[in-house]
């Protein structure tokens, strides 16, 4: 009887274990891909099972439904999901749930984006290298379940797909790209609040190491370059077009990328929705933290970002990561801004743990882990967007939440008073004096003294210079504002030749990176 009754209980265990296999699970949850005002691609995976369906509606109810496909992830039964639902109305909550075989999930909402024409705000997120640190595994879903989901709660009040349109990520979203659990445990479950609700627009980073897995977990716009599917693209969103490129070795340096791009940029000058373009790559073109991580190609994206900006006056930036701290920069001849949004999880790069240097291009940099939230106004008769740094600290000094940085940025140009110059005039020492000018000026509401330009040369076309000084209200670097107590009306012109003429002028900007026109020409001598 004992053996019959051990033998009747091994073949319950052997039916309860074969049974949960069978059984289909969420592997990764519910998330939202490629939105457009008229459709919306949803993803999952299971860990079997070929059905893919999408019950929706405009209300918890649901009452329509859209059917996708499955497939292969890994050469196992594990079926990752994705379903484009078409025929949406613009602007327009949808309640949605998924179900695969008798797996149903839980009821989610998302938001359809709104057509350029229609000048509505919108807010969105952007962070990287949220890649799992060992020695602090659970920092991303901090960031993410601590920080921006009660973040938005509180500064905005409503249902997450009312308060945030998309999610951007420059890289570095996993460890090791090739891992395929990393992906489930480590990206999607931490994130599993946010990216049920809002889209996510990532861009490779040199941890996902060009992963096959990654092209089968999103489902990004595919209109790159047709060989290079999904490693760079565009999104338009309201008035902003968002370009997500490929910076890594063997696509960073790549004639169709560049030719690509090339090809964007001059369509994007010529449509007049477009107010604003914001690009995201991986590396950075300089950085103060981590100097080793630079790289040179990101320099030709920045250039033609410039290029761009000055003669089309559309604002711009760009994102990136692979630093693992924020910095925020400005171009000093362009309206275009330089914004690291890490670290969302990756150990930071502390200051002098590597070897940094301090541009003249950044006014913050902090070694902090947070994330950056931008608030796009599309008013259509002077629309701007507003760039929001939210720290959470490191590991000397945590922060709840705290905005450490902000920035402004109009479409149309608010110039500032031309700078009136006071001296020198006459004759100055040749081992240097101080040029001096009137304070700054502006007749836009609550516009303040951000940066000024100053000019020496020996002829009065400005062809050669002997002084070219850009500095700016704040430089915070190494826990440190480097311009602190400077006024920004006067500069030291260091020393000169001997009984020589010179010429000198000086511009001024405001915060919104506005530069007024040169003030008069001036001229002095040096003595012998």
């Amino acid at each position: 009887m004992k053996i019959l009754k051990f033998i009747w209980v091994a073949i319950l265990l052997i039916g309860a274990a074969t049974y949960a296999q069978d059984k289909v699970v969420f592997v990764v949850q519910p998330y939202l891909q490629n939105a457009s005002p008229t459709e919306m691609t949803i993803m999952w995976e299971t860990s079997m099972g070929e059905e893919s369906v999408v019950e929706y509606g405009t209300s918890p109810k649901l009452g329509k439904k859209a059917t996708g496909v499955a497939n292969d992830i890994n050469f196992t039964k594990a079926r990752i999901h994705e379903v484009n639902i078409t025929g949406l109305k613009r602007f327009t909550e949808y309640f949605y749930r998924v179900k695969t075989g008798k797996l149903l999930s839980d009821i989610y909402q998302f938001k359809t984006p709104p057509f350029a024409s229609d000048h509505e705000s919108f807010n969105l997120l952007a962070m990287s290298d949220m890649q799992i640190d060992h020695q602090n595994p659970d920092k991303f879903n901090e960031i993410v379940n601590k920080g921006i989901v009660p973040f938005l709660k509180s500064e905005y009040g409503n249902e997450v797909p009312d308060d945030l349109a998309l999610v951007l990520v420059p890289g570095d979203l996993v460890e090791n790209g090739a891992k395929y659990e990393q992906w489930q445990n480590d990206f999607f479950k931490p994130a599993k609040n946010l990216f049920s609700e809002v889209p996510v627009y990532p861009v490779l980073g040199n941890h996902e190491r060009n992963s096959n897995f990654y092209f089968k977990y999103f489902s990004l716009p595919k209109n790159g370059t047709p060989a290079y599917a999904e490693h760079w693209w565009y999104k338009d969103y309201g008035n902003t077009r968002i370009i997500g490129l490929n910076s890594n070795e063997g696509y960073r340096d790549s004639r169709e990328q560049f030719a690509w791009l090339k090809s964007l940029l001059e369509e994007t000058a010529k449509n007049e929705d477009i107010d604003f373009v914001f690009a995201q790559l991986h590396h950075p073109h300089k950085s103060e933290l981590w100097i080793p991580g630079e790289e040179e190609s990101s320099g030709k994206v920045v250039k033609m970002l410039e290029e761009f900006t000055t003669e089309t006056g559309k604002p711009s930036l760009h994102f990136f990561g692979h630093t693992h701290g924020y910095s925020r920069g400005q171009s000093k001849d362009h309206k275009h801004l330089w914004v690291n949004v890490a670290t969302a999880g990756g150990a930071i790069d502390n200051w002098g743990e590597f070897e940094g240097r301090d541009y003249d291009e950044f006014s913050v940099t902090q070694d902090e882990y947070g994330f950056v939230m931008v608030e796009v106004d599309g008013d259509k008769t002077n629309p701007k967007f507003t760039i929001i740094r939210i720290s959470r600290g490191n590991e000397n000094v945590f922060r709840e939440n705290e905005q450490t940085d902000e920035i402004t940025i109009y479409a149309n140009e608010h110039k500032p008073n031309i700078p009136i110059a006071v001296s020198p005039n006459e004759v100055i020492e040749f081992t240097g004096g101080m040029l001096k000018a009137e304070p700054f000026e502006s007749t836009f509401e609550n516009a303040y003294h951000a940066a000024s330009h100053w000019q020496i040369s020996t002829t009065d076309d400005f062809t050669n210079l002997v002084l070219d000084s850009w500095k700016q209200s704040e430089n915070w670097y190494y826990l440190e504002n480097r311009q602190k107590g400077d006024d920004l009306t006067d500069e030291p012109t260091r020393r000169l030749q001997p009984n020589t003429s010179y010429f000198w002028r000086v511009r001024y900007r405001d915060q919104h990176l506005n530069w007024s026109d040169w003030s008069t020409i001036q001229s002095f001598k040096t003595n012998n």
